[in-house]
């Protein structure tokens, strides 16, 4: 499974489509697959008393916000691009889930994603 064998995967990660959802994902940068980290640096900034101030409070509250929000555009953008190429290059096949496969897989830190990534970021896919 780790080397992306069709054989070996889950059947949510078999297949021709979720292998184009994946090699897609996994060739681009994005902010939302580093969101779990910057939500760790805020929550322990909120936690740290020289910063409890009601501003530092309203920065760290509208930072997670504007940072949520962007990490679900991103996922809604690129999740968009993945099923229009996957109908394109695959016209027969179905793409039910695709979607939310993609969009979970794009928030995931790169290593931690299985099966491992087979394309590195900036591959043309």
């Amino acid at each position: 499974m780790k080397r992306g064998e069709d054989w070996a995967m889950l059947p949510k990660d078999r297949g021709p489509v979720r292998k184009l959802a994946r090699d897609y994902v996994d060739s681009r940068h994005g902010l939302s697959q580093y969101y779990l980290f910057v939500v760790i640096a805020f929550f322990i900034l909120a936690f740290i008393p020289a910063i409890k101030t009601t501003a530092a409070v309203e920065v760290i509250d509208y930072g997670l916000i504007g940072l949520l929000a962007v990490c679900v555009t991103e996922s809604i953008i690129v999740t968009n691009r993945i099923a229009r190429l996957a109908q394109e290059r695959f016209p027969g096949e179905s793409t039910r889930g695709l979607k939310m496969y993609a969009a979970m897989r794009s928030w995931q830190f790169p290593r931690m994603r299985m099966p491992a990534p087979k394309v590195k970021p900036g591959d043309k896919v």
